[in-house]
Order: structure tokens, then sequence, then C-alpha cells
């Protein structure tokens, strides 16, 4: 059938009709903060003396933690899968990338097993009679074979126990030492089971929230960023040769570029651009330089800024472990306040609670406006929400707030626009806080609901790639290849925003058609990551695709000028009520993982377990283009991960040459003669380097263990007040103590490199060949797990398991594969994603599907 009009194969730009346009389209926000180090995060700029400016650092917090919730969800991409394009009615139970290539008509109105989570929620609790009364009671989480899926973990107390299990101890201080941990893990079990009590389970209660977010809402604000410090007098910007005085205002944006002059992004000509006009616009408006006219940013010397910021660097560097405590203990104490609300009269998390620094905008990829400068947000520019009746917080002394609303239809705190894209920055409740909780939930389940309407909606597609009208042929297509191929929606973008596109936006150029039926997609998808895949489509999809890049068409054209998102949502939701490209993305992301963990079987180690698990979730990172970039320590860590399962080989070559000197029949055995064949695995010189780099490395560790002790006993002189006398004996014992493990080491290696060297070992007298080979078999699970951890870390380099896992898995998924496979939960889930997904974990039990 052919297109009637000859209209339809133009591009809207060339009629008199315009397409549809999107409104108030902006790109997502992107964090500034390169650094995953959680002691780098006060802005260099902010700081002269790190140990006189403690108080300062108590507001300073990474940019990582201000990003909106709703970022999370897509914050890591990966390599799209090629899959094959055609909906045969048995590929409904068929992971899209195993489809067969078959066209057959599809009728897969399956229904949802889906039970309330209060239903679900009963079958883990028991009902006892107490004096006649009834009460329900929650059990301990259990998998199917009725064991418990958790473990308390060891609590210092237990720890301690076991360190004096003789009964004695060297000291009356070591003695209080064990009395005092004692109690401080009994006090925190005390407090975790009390927190866990106070845990407000809405899954319990029906709570499946409506238009109204809440009754009663209680909080005490945002944290601002602390005023700038100026830099020394010693430490200036250098223009034209010259060293030069600036306006506070203005010098604080100087040395946000002059603290990273070394990175590559101060070495964009666009950042540089962008930088230079917003510092020459706070130049004008704080009063400019009275010493220079700065006008070209080529005659701009930071070179002193830079050395001050990498004294600082290094300051922090040097700081010991107890400082840290202290310091992020002080952060704690005055953070405390920020950290919960009370809403409905409970007490709930509250996400990111500060305000944003100031600081010079990154973005990601080629972002048009990396480099300017993120001003500083003052208390006028932010609302406040909350509750009528709540003491509404006062903002800094000399400051008001924008705005108090008490608007409880909304499931904010408070909001200020961000001034680089002119959007919407929320300060909302926590990832594992009832109301998120109650929204995720809501999410997963109209994923499950969709299972229902896919087959229909399947069909429907497939009918209009056939239609007479352009625009049905073009819906048709982009639900297509989101079904398909899982791309997003995609939206209009301004000049002003990264050049990133989804299937709506894709262009001429931006497809590559090869005969018979392959396409070769090539674009920036979200976060600037490139997109390029070649996969093999429909025939009639290929064919339409054609149509739609026909003459005159041409780069810089939209390929589908008919179509928006709008559109397209409206069209999905004459099926289902909310249903939108993303519910199709969560449907097939967890349809694939339950087909996954379905060709698990159950087997092997926990480790080996949790290998085919994440290997499953990579499947479904594929699917959903989740990549990485493989970070700059990767291969470091590889090394590190192969020089121990080295070492280990070495151990177990000796342990098995130590048999072989038992009883020498024992190689020459038939059976034993592959247990023995990696004896030869290794030249004896390689063996020797190993042993030589095993002693270096315990020594090191010695030496590091030293260091560590020095600087406790420092702080504690310092906390305990400890007499100059007390001190010193400690000092005394501890150096006495480090000299006694250095030269037990000594001579243990010195006697490990011999034996290495002669092959010959010296065998103390209890041993036995059967003793040795139980030694073996230990060593054999280690090399295997750390074999294990070393595959993992290879096969998800550059794939992001943890946006589809938080995302778009549902999280009852994992928590069966747990409950199913015997799994310590803690395996899977993070402590994050274990308190955010704590309904799922109570909800659904070893044989929950999607």
């Amino acid at each position: 059938m052919t297109v009637s009009s000859a209209d339809e194969d133009t591009p809207l730009s060339q009629l008199n009709t315009s397409p549809a346009k999107l409104k108030d389209q902006h790109a997502p926000y992107f964090s500034d903060n390169d650094s995953d180090d959680d002691d780098d995060d006060m802005p260099l700029a902010n700081v002269s003396n790190f140990a006189k400016k403690r108080n300062a650092a108590l507001a300073q917090i990474s940019d990582d933690e201000y990003e909106d919730s709703e970022r999370s969800e897509d914050s890591a991409n990966g390599v799209k899968k090629e899959e094959d394009d055609d909906y045969n009615e048995d590929d409904e139970d068929v992971p899209l990338s195993q489809r067969s290539t078959t066209s057959n008509n599809s009728n897969s109105n399956g229904t949802v097993k889906s039970e309330t989570l209060v239903k679900q929620a009963a079958k883990k609790r028991k009902v006892k009679t107490e004096n006649g009364k009834t009460v329900a009671k929650t059990t301990a989480k259990k998998t199917a074979n009725g064991k418990k899926t958790t473990a308390k973990k060891p609590t210092a107390a237990a720890a301690a126990k076991k360190a004096t299990a003789n009964g004695k101890t060297k000291t009356k201080a070591a003695s209080k030492k064990v009395k005092k941990e004692e109690e401080e893990a009994v006090k925190k079990e005390e407090e975790e089971e009390e927190e866990e009590e106070a845990t407000y389970k809405w899954w319990e209660q029906n709570d499946l929230d409506g238009e109204i977010k809440w009754e009663t809402l209680e909080h005490n604000g945002v944290v601002f960023p602390p005023d700038y410090e100026p830099l020394p007098k010693n430490v200036k910007l250098i223009y034209d040769g010259k060293r030069v005085t600036l306006p506070p205002e203005a010098e604080e944006v100087a040395g946000f570029f002059g603290a990273m002059v070394e990175t590559d992004h101060a070495k964009n000509p666009v950042f540089q651009k962008n930088f230079f006009n917003d510092f020459k616009q706070v130049l004008k408006e704080s009063g400019g330089c009275p010493d220079a006219d700065i006008t070209e940013f080529e005659k701009c010397d930071f070179s002193e800024m830079f050395a001050h910021f990498e004294k600082v660097r290094e300051a922090k560097k040097a700081i010991s472990p107890q400082e840290k405590k202290r310091l992020k203990k002080e952060k704690d104490e005055f953070e405390e306040k920020y950290k919960y609300c009370y809403l409905n009269g409970r007490k709930e998390q509250v996400g990111n609670f500060r305000i944003e620094p100031p600081g010079l905008f990154r973005g990601r990829g080629a972002h048009p406006k990396t480099g300017k400068l993120k001003r500083r947000v003052p208390p006028e520019n932010v609302i406040i929400n909350i509750g009528k009746e709540a003491a509404v917080p006062e903002p800094p002394a000399g400051h008001q707030w924008a705005e108090v609303r008490h608007d409880n239809n909304v499931a904010w705190l408070a909001m200020w626009r961000e001034n680089i894209m002119n959007s919407v920055k929320y300060v909302r409740f926590a990832q594992n806080s009832s109301l998120k909780g109650i929204s995720d939930f809501k999410k997963f389940e109209k994923a499950r609901e969709l299972k229902k309407y896919i087959g229909a909606i399947r069909e429907d597609y497939r009918k209009k790639l056939k239609s007479e009208l352009m625009i049905d042929r073009q819906i048709a297509v982009a639900t297509y290849l989101i079904d398909v191929f899982a791309l997003r929606a995609g939206g209009e973008k301004s000049d002003e925003e990264a050049d990133t596109v989804g299937c709506c936006s894709l262009r001429y150029e931006h497809i590559f058609l090869k005969k018979p039926n392959k396409v070769v997609f090539d674009f920036l998808g979200k976060d600037s990551i490139r997109f390029y895949q070649e996969v093999e489509v429909d025939k009639q999809v290929f064919k339409n695709l054609r149509i739609f890049k026909k003459p005159p068409k041409k780069p810089g054209d939209d390929l589908f000028d008919r179509l928006d998102p709008s559109i397209l949502n409206k069209y999905f939701q004459s099926y289902l009520t909310g249903l939108t490209a993303k519910v199709f993305r969560t449907y097939n992301a967890s349809k694939v993982m339950q087909e996954q963990l379905n060709l698990i079987p159950n087997e092997g180690t926990v480790n080996e377990k949790v290998v085919k698990f994440n290997a499953a979730n990579r499947a479904v990172a594929i699917l959903c283009n989740h990549q990485r970039t493989v970070s700059k320590t990767h291969e470091t860590g590889v090394q590190k991960i192969s020089e121990k399962i080295e070492e280990m080989v070495v151990q177990r070559i000796r342990l098995k040459r130590m048999m072989c000197q038992l009883d020498d029949k024992l190689r020459r055995k038939k059976a034993k003669k592959e247990y023995f064949a990696e004896l030869k695995s290794m030249t004896k010189k390689q063996e020797v380097d190993i042993v030589k780099r095993a002693i270096s490395k315990e020594h090191e560790r010695i030496m590091a263990r030293f260091k560590r002790d020095q600087e406790k006993l420092k702080y504690e002189k310092q906390d305990s007040h400890l007499s100059k006398a007390e001190y010193n004996e400690k000092l005394k014992q501890l150096k006495e103590d480090h000299k006694e493990r250095l030269e037990k080491q000594k001579a243990a290696g010195q006697v490990t490199l011999a034996e290495a060297k002669k092959q010959e070992y010296e065998i103390k007298s209890n041993l036995t060949v059967e003793k040795l080979e139980q030694q073996v078999e230990k060593l054999d699970q280690r090399i295997n797990n750390t074999m294990l951890q070393k595959q993992d870390k290879e096969d998800n380099s550059s794939v992001a398991l943890g946006t589809s896992k938080m995302n778009y898995i549902d999280p009852r998924l994992t928590v069966m594969f747990s409950k199913k496979f015997d799994v310590p939960i803690e395996k899977l889930f993070t402590k994050t994603l274990r308190d955010k997904f704590a309904w799922a974990i109570e909800s659904a039990d070893a044989d929950w599907e999607f």
C-alpha cells in the first residue's frame, strides 16, 4: 500500500503547516563534581587555612549530592545491544535480544499476577493471641527453605569477645576498651532496633497516596554554603605579568578556574570563553579591578592560585583518619536537624537538603554552556513548602525567603531556580521515604499492567506500519524503536542545550540504511553518550525509514517530522492511562530480567550466583543503553586482583609440594597426575618473583599499620588527656610491638624465599597429607572466589548496572532471587537500595514473578 498524498513524503518544514513543538524543554542539570573522594567535597576556593576553618567545612558538600532525584535514574548509559526485530507470538516470553526473525501475528494479552502489598505483607505475618487479644507480628524475612536471608553482622562487642576468648588481656586499659566497645555495640544495636520499629511500613497500611501528599509537614529548611573566604594576601591573579587585587566576588570566580587550571575542562576553549565572559561580568558588578583593565583571557595567569589550591589539597590528604572522623562528627551534628522532617507526624528522612554552592558548570559531553558561572543562591531565591501549623524555619540573618507555601499536593520541601539552564531545583524526601516508596511501587505496577496491553499495542502498530497516513506510520515506527530497542522518547532542545536526542528527535543524519534491512544508529543520547549500533529491523520498518529520508529531506531535518513525545504519549495513553515511553523501558527491562533469572540454575556458591545475577543485570543494562566510562583505576584494580591470584596459586603449589615431600609416590599416581600438573606451571624465577612481591607487600602493610597506630595514639592523647608518662609508655610499647612484627615478618620472609628457591619446605611434625589436602581445598575456594571477582570487574567495566537496578528492574525480582537462591540481599542491594526498597524486601517471596 502506498501513501496517497505527495505531501506525505515532504518535510513539514517545507509545507505551510509547522510540526508540533514542545514547550519548556530543558536539559537536565548535571553535577560539576568529578571527584569521588568524600574528603574533597569542599570548594577549594573557599579554603585558605584548613585547620583554622573547620567550621566552614561543616557546610561544604559535594555537588553530586545536589542532583534532583529524577536525574539519578539515568546517570549512566550503556552500549546498545543488537536485537532482532519481530513480534512472533511466542516471542512475548523471550528476551528481546533473542527474538526470532520470523514475523507472525501476536496476541499477548496475558494477565499480571498482582496482589496488593497489604496481602503480600500479610503472608509475612503471624497472628498470635495475648490475653485474648489478636496481635499481628511481622516475622523475620526468610527464604524458601526457611532460613533467614540475612544474618546479623559481627558487632564490635562480638569481635572484642573473640579477641579475649582466653579470658586474658594484656593490660587493664585493654579490658576497659573491650568493655567500652561492648557497651557501644549494644547501644548501637538498640538504636537500630528502635529505628526499625519506628519505620513507617506504608505497604502494610494500604497507604497508596492520592492527590494530597501530606496532612502535616514540619522541617528545618535548608543548609547554605558558607560565605566566601578571601585568599591569602600573597596569592593573586597575574594579569599581563602584573599581580592584581580583585574584589572578593571576582576573586572567588577566578579561584574556581585557578583550582582546576590543569584539568581537561579548563583547557577547553568553550569552557574558557564562557568562564571569562561571566568573570568579566562579576568583575564589573563588583566595582572592577583597580590595578588593570582585564579584557583578555590569554593575559591571565592563574599559577599562584593553582599552587595555593594544590597545597590545600595536599593538606586535606594529610589529615589523619581520626581528624577526618572528628570533622565528620561535627558536620553530622551540625546537619542532624536538617536530615529529617516530620510527615504526618512521622519522622522521615530528607534527601538533598543543601543549597548548591557556587562554581563553574561543567556539564557532560560537548555542552555549549560548559564553564559558565553557577551563581550563589541567596535565601531570597528559595521557596519553602511547609505545613500551615508548623513553625517556618528561620532564614540566615539579614535575609528572608522568597516565599512560604503550604501546598500539600506536592512532595518537595524547598525549591529554587538555578541560573545556568533556568531549571527548578528541589529539596525532596529521601529515597527511603514513604512517598518515594509509594511512587516507586506505582511505577513498577504500571509496568506490570502494561503486560495486559502489550499484545494489542504491538498488533496495532504493526498495522499502522502500512497506513495511508504518514503520521500513523511515524507513530508505528517510533513505537517499534521504543519497544524493541528501548530508545528514550526524546524531545526538542534549544541551541543553549547539549545536542542530545531520543527517538522522536532523531534527525536525517542520525541513521544510515543498509539493504536489505539493517539500520546504523549514530547519535548522542542522554548525558551526551554516543549511541552507535548496527541492528536488523523489520522489513516494513526499514521501508518506512527509507521513506522518512526521501528527498527533499537533508541533514538537519527531523526524521519524524510529524511527531513529538506529546503525540506519541497520547497514542500510548489511548490504551492505558499513564502509559509513556518510559513505562515501556521499565516493562522490557523487568521482563528481560525475569527471563534471564529463569535461566539461572540454583546451584553453586553464593559468589557464583552473584556473578550470574550480575550477568542478567548486564543484559538489561545493555538493552537500556546504560554505559559508563572505564575508570582510570580499572586496570590497576584488575592488576591487584591478578597479583593476589598469583600469590595464592604459589601458596597452593607450595602446599602440594609439601604433600609430595611427605609421600613421594603421590605425584606418580595416575589419579593424582592432573592434581599435581600445576607444579610445573611456573618457572622457578616466576615463583621467586611472586614470593618477593608478597613479602614486600606484607612489609608495606606492617609499616602502614605502625603509622596508623601512631596517629591513633596521638589523638588518644588529646581525647583522653593522657599524661606525658602514660603517652610515652604507650608509644614505647607500640614501637616494641612494631619491631617484633617486623622481625617476625623478616624471618618468615627469609624462610619462605629460601624455600621457594630450593623448592623444599620445612614441614611441621603434625602435618599430614590429609591436612594439606584440606588446606588446598580451602585455597581453591578462595582462588575461585577471587577469579569470579576479577571476571565480574572486567565484564562490568563499561556497563553501569546500578542505573537499571535502581530505576528500571522491579526490585521484587532481586528480592525473589535473593530468597529463592539463598543469596544474602546485601550481596545484591547496597545499603541505600535496601532502605529504598524495604517495601519490596518485605512483600516479595521466592516465587514472585513480574
